[in-house]
């Protein structure tokens, strides 16, 4: 089998500009069918891509920072799972786990039990999206305790269906229009936000807002406390340190089940497993998907197994959830985290965006913040002196670097947030020319407000 990403040049390159001839007319194509509820970062319609590269249907050659928002971190052509997928292809596609069984799941399930945080005996329940992962576990819960309420963060994301939506923060795009959403959910701080005061102050304050909230409400009323290690779509906020040692003291205190939502932070996208371990917090359940079958749709729900267990037969379920491809394709990428290379490669991204993005924070009036682990990582675009969100600024800056052949996503409760998640086989010098890229498009974009900002003062002087 002739592998993509033996035969797609990892170099950038620009045939065309970009959005080309053929993707603009395929996205009118789109525009003719496709409800325009579906957004697009960057309407390029793509033909392969394999490592760092997305080639499009235009021939151009763009870096990719994205990874489908986390999802392609082995590589969108991942010969573990192509060979895994092709082979599983050639047996069956689908028979439902709950009507016949089959070994791949599983195994699957085996992994996840092994590698999990927590030293506890654990068992796993396989589904197909994220926000089904968060459901089942808010379910589970449920079932455990006998409670229904649901405690959850500020900029927190947990998914789109109409629980996850009320779970999460960010109004628009995502809640705007979708009400009236579920009750029983609670919003408590987080200690991740650009402050003043000290990351241990931010933490022990932020913890006493949380315990207030639960003494308020009745702490014996909730069944969950769910929370990302670190936040994605509200900003890749990282928390403070001891911040979620101490909600993991407050879940045992109270009987709550802990929930770590790793959907986006898990499978070495930080540089370890789990993002959690940075921490060394284990929750009662974890959960996982994007990246959890290099691109095709599986999520999981990994915990104690007697809160797993609590739920009765015939409870938990769905027709797709842990489809075999997608099995084999978790199994395939379980395969290419074995040698530690990829976790090697999240920290090695850490290092180099660093050393090119960390000093635009001193160097310009307008990053706040360089922030995240591994792979994961941010920038927040602020006015330093007031710390007021810049979010057209950040959306300028991503537009001249798609121009340029580089993809990379806004993000951020205001959206003021550039985000990176290359995928962790990029190769060095592909990922320094995409970040030099980057840092061109901050320089200009901050000059240019600055000589704005000099015109209007002489103007009124």
């Amino acid at each position: 089998m002739t592998l993509i990403q033996d035969t797609l040049p990892q170099t950038r390159h620009l045939a065309t500009a970009i959005p080309g001839p053929a993707s603009t007319a395929l996205h009118r194509e789109r525009e003719a069918h496709v409800t325009s509820g579906f957004g697009v970062a960057l309407p390029v319609f793509i033909n392969r891509a394999g490592g760092g590269i997305l080639e499009d249907v235009d021939g151009n050659r763009i870096i990719d920072l994205a990874a489908g928002i986390a999802v392609t971190s082995v590589g969108a052509s991942n010969p573990h799972v192509q060979t895994r997928v092709a082979a599983q292809m050639g047996r069956f596609t689908h028979t439902c786990f709950m009507v016949t069984e089959y070994d791949s799941f599983t195994q699957v399930a085996a992994w996840l039990n092994t590698h999990v945080p927590g030293d506890f005996d654990k068992r796993t329940a396989l589904f197909t999206t994220g926000a089904e992962a968060v459901e089942n576990a808010v379910k589970i819960a449920r079932a455990a305790t006998g409670r229904e309420r649901v405690l959850v963060f500020d900029d927190a994301y947990h998914g789109r269906s109409l629980l996850t939506l009320a779970m999460t923060a960010k109004e628009n795009p995502y809640k705007l229009t979708f009400g009236p959403f579920p009750g029983e959910v609670f919003r408590a701080p987080t200690a991740t936000r650009l402050w003043a005061r000290g990351a241990e102050a931010t933490a022990t304050s932020e913890l006493k807002a949380v315990e207030a909230l639960l003494d308020e409400n009745g702490p014996e009323t909730f069944a969950a406390m769910v929370i990302e290690p670190i936040q994605g779509e509200g900003g890749f906020l990282v928390p403070a340190p001891g911040f979620l040692a101490g909600l993991r003291e407050l879940a045992t205190r109270h009987g709550i089940v802990l929930v770590m939502d790793e959907i986006q932070t898990g499978l070495g996208r930080t540089g370890t497993l789990f993002a959690s371990e940075h921490d060394g917090v284990a929750g009662d359940l974890t959960l996982t998907a994007k990246a959890l079958a290099g691109g095709l749709p599986l999520s999981a729900v990994t915990g104690r197994a007697d809160i797993m267990n609590s739920v009765h037969k015939g409870g938990l379920g769905g027709t797709y959830a842990g489809n075999p491809v997608a099995c084999a394709a978790a199994l395939g990428v379980f395969e290419a985290f074995e040698d530690g290379t990829l976790l090697g490669n999240a920290n090695t991204i850490e290092s180099t965006a660093r050393e090119i993005l960390e000093p635009l924070v001193a160097e310009t009036s307008v990053v706040a913040e360089f922030r995240g682990r591994g792979a994961m990582l941010a920038l927040e675009f602020t006015d330093k002196a007031t710390l007021a969100p810049l979010p057209a600024l950040a959306a300028e800056v991503a537009a001249a670097c798609h121009g340029q052949g580089v993809l990379v996503l806004v993000c951020g409760t205001d959206g003021n947030v550039i985000r990176l998640l290359p995928p962790l086989v990029i190769g060095q010098e592909l990922l320094r020319d995409g970040l030099r890229v980057l840092r061109g498009a901050i320089t200009a974009a901050n000059n240019a407000r600055q000589d704005a900002s000099n015109t209007a003062a002489l103007a009124s002087a």
